[in-house]
């Protein structure tokens, strides 16, 4: 938490997205950028998105799960609008996605492209809509709660003042069994005051993200019992005017998932129970990655914690995997949860980055 003002913040922010920025190119940083290329599948989505929309994309990582077709979807912080027509696509036009942000600029571009997507896909009416609000406010939004099956944000929550608003208002928004699927920057340690005053630091994503611990943290207390990292990448800061000004900050940007479920416990116990992917999950036959240390290879049967059963079974992955055992008998600890200090997790593989 920062101490300057929340009116100046998001009046600040959207001063930055609405009017500085015009597209991605007048990025400082490569915080808001996401890691190229995307799968295959993705690419292809990609090229049937408005060229407008696509420009004013200013998102961390990719917020588009697996297994998607016929949910509710949420976008907190939505932009102009990019992720919101890929996601659908990807619900298809039995689901349905909602876009949130409170930058009029940002979504009088989504707005405008509404039809041309749903034409686009061959959908008699769109299954898109914007509403304008503050993603630390959502109770104001009209948004019912349990209404979801699924929430996504693309490098916003560091923007915002109340983190903690953010995460309680999804976990009461999100249905049982659903999920918060997110991008966001984090920092290596909690960022000077004085540097979350800084209206350009602040746009760039930098001065208003997260302790990587203080997040592990209020996930945890706003009801999202088991964090689950899933992508981690390092932020390059390559303006020297703001690289001397952050002295030795370090920042990464990383995909978590969290889940609504009961019963989940604190950390990774062992049952003796085993999960078996099926291979059925579109675009994924031959494995499933559920977080960074856990991927199932089809028809391969893996030991896995308490949590990561309850994950498989009771969530819209149930029908992919073949989970055997109860929670009776506790053999000791599983393991790890996937959520070390992010600062020390040697990254899969070196990734280029780009923002469009």
């Amino acid at each position: 938490m920062n101490d300057y003002s929340e009116p100046d913040t998001h009046l600040e922010v959207q001063r930055y997205y609405g009017e500085t920025l015009g597209t991605s190119d007048d990025l400082k940083t490569t915080a808001c950028c996401t890691a190229a290329p995307p799968p295959a599948h993705l690419t292809r989505l990609l090229a049937d998105i408005h060229e407008e929309v696509l420009a004013k994309y200013y998102g961390c990582g990719l917020v588009l799960p697996e297994s998607l077709e016929g949910l509710r979807v949420l976008d907190l912080g939505c932009g102009a609008g990019r992720d919101v027509y890929i996601l659908s696509r990807l619900v298809g036009p039995k689901g349905k996605v909602v876009g949130v942000d409170m930058t009029p600029a940002q979504l009088e571009v989504a707005e405008r492209h509404r039809d041309w997507h749903a034409e686009r896909y061959g959908y008699e009416q769109s299954n898109v809509e914007f509403i304008e609000a503050n993603i630390e406010a959502l109770e104001k939004a009209g948004l019912d709660e349990g209404s979801f099956d699924l929430i996504v944000s693309n490098c916003v929550i560091n923007l915002a003042v109340d983190k903690a608003a953010v995460l309680e208002s999804a976990f009461r928004l999100l249905s049982p069994g659903g999920e918060m699927y997110f991008s966001d920057i984090y920092a290596n340690r909690r960022v000077p005051a004085e540097l979350a005053r800084d209206p350009v630091l602040y746009g760039e994503c930098l001065s208003g993200a997260m302790y990587w611990g203080d997040f592990r943290e209020l996930a945890r207390t706003s009801g999202f019992a088991d964090p689950r990292l899933l992508e981690h990448e390092q932020v390059d800061v390559t303006d020297p005017d703001i690289q001397s000004r952050l002295g030795g900050l370090l920042f990464r940007s990383a995909t978590v998932r969290l889940f609504r479920l009961p019963g989940m416990e604190s950390g990774q116990e062992n049952y003796g129970q085993t999960a078996t992917y099926l291979g059925t999950v579109d675009n994924h036959p031959e494995r499933f990655r559920l977080d960074a240390e856990q991927q199932f290879e089809a028809g391969q049967s893996l030991p896995v914690s308490g949590n990561t059963a309850t994950i498989l079974s009771k969530t819209r992955f149930y029908e992919h995997f073949d989970v055997k055992g109860d929670n009776i008998k506790h053999l000791g600890a599983f393991g790890d949860s996937g959520t070390e200090d992010l600062f020390t997790i040697v990254p899969h593989a070196a990734v280029s980055k780009s923002c469009c």
